[in-house]
């Protein structure tokens, strides 16, 4: 069963943490990390390990954060400066696929290894 949900607020330059109640209603929404930037994080995934990638519209990287919320690795693009979606896929569900708008690529990183970057797909 999830206990929380994950919010991106782009315009906020923010991501929320929304824990949930066995109910299915909201206790004590937070604010689980503050970014920078003309724009904010877009796309949110997260992975088996309970680690949440974040896709930044403006700065051009996938932030990844601990469970804990602590931020444990950065993944930059190879293409352009706006990710704006990620998702987990592949056989083994280690493979982070990343759109970056501004030249409408799809970008794929290893994600078993933290200090991976993006290529193209």
């Amino acid at each position: 069963t999830e206990t929380v949900l994950f919010v991106a607020m782009t315009r906020d330059n923010a991501v929320w943490r929304l824990p949930l109640m066995k109910d299915g209603s909201v206790s004590k929404v937070g604010r689980f990390c503050s970014t920078f930037g003309a724009s904010g994080p877009d796309g949110l995934a997260m992975d088996k390990a309970g680690r949440l990638f974040m896709a930044h519209a403006s700065l051009g990287h996938v932030f990844v954060f601990a469970p804990n919320g602590e931020l444990i690795a950065r993944i930059k693009s190879c293409a352009g400066a706006s990710c704006t979606n990620v998702a987990i896929g592949g056989p083994n569900r280690d493979r982070l696929y990343v759109t970056e708008s501004a030249t409408g690529t799809v970008l794929v990183a290893d994600i078993g290894v933290l200090d991976s970057s993006l290529r193209g797909a």
